[in-house]
């Protein structure tokens, strides 16, 4: 099995991350390939980004030439899911709705802690969107950018931990959730200082995609992804006719 992770910014070195992070949960046999996209952003912190990631990333993986099995989206909150949808006939897995999802597993209420306070409001929307915010007892904020997570990854963990804290001594959130591919890496030792599950989107989304595939499963096509119509689209190389 070949599952495609694609970051939805430009920074190689997080896409490395993600990666990394992915290949530790995924089963022997299935082939983790990180995808960063030609164009976009080196970080995705709001919604101009955002949307830019969703066409960058769809670019990045029709251009893809070889077989795979599964695409996972990598981004926390981030648009473009529903584009990948419709483009591709394999399973597609976005860590926003894998990561809560799996959260509602494991307790009566999650909360998220995302990196900037302006990035609240585009998880809190794609939660809503996917029918997963009821038992989101918040989304916190640890105040950091994305590209600090690997700059200075002692000052994240303790930020992280610092707001993980706060959602299950005051939100009462029973699981916590890291609202961020770029938090991959740090996960283990913020596990250590939480005292409660803690779930990563990327590793969750690699237990989902390979469980769909494993299943004979994919996205249905009868209707809201079904394939674009056929029409001529002009600047996008990967899509021109």
């Amino acid at each position: 099995m070949r599952i495609l992770v694609a970051n939805v910014n430009t920074t190689e070195s997080m896409t490395e991350g993600i990666a990394a992070a992915a290949r530790a949960v995924a089963s022997p046999g299935t082939e983790i390939v990180g995808i960063t996209p030609a164009f976009g952003a080196e970080s995705c912190e709001g919604n101009f980004e955002s949307y830019l990631a969703a066409i960058a990333v769809m670019d990045a993986i029709t251009r893809y030439e070889g077989e795979y099995d599964a695409v996972i989206q990598a981004g926390y909150g981030e648009h473009g899911r529903e584009g990948l949808q419709e483009l591709l006939d394999v399973p597609v897995v976005d860590i926003t709705e894998a990561a809560a999802s799996t959260a509602m597993y494991l307790g009566r209420s999650y909360s998220v802690v995302t990196t900037l306070d302006r990035t609240v409001p585009l998880i809190e929307d794609r939660l809503m969107l996917g029918g997963l915010h009821d038992r989101c007892a918040s989304v916190r904020s640890s105040g950091l950018g994305v590209l600090e997570l690997e700059s200075d990854p002692e000052r994240a963990i303790e930020a992280i931990v610092a707001e993980a804290q706060i959602a299950v001594e005051q939100d009462r959130a029973e699981v916590v959730v890291l609202g961020c591919g770029g938090m991959a890496e740090l996960k283990d030792r913020v596990v250590e200082r939480c005292g409660v599950p803690v779930v990563d989107g990327v590793q969750a989304a690699v237990a989902v995609a390979e469980g769909l595939v494993n299943l004979g499963l994919t996205t249905s096509k009868v209707r809201t992804y079904a394939p674009p119509r056929p029409k001529r689209v002009t600047g996008f190389p990967s899509l021109a006719r």
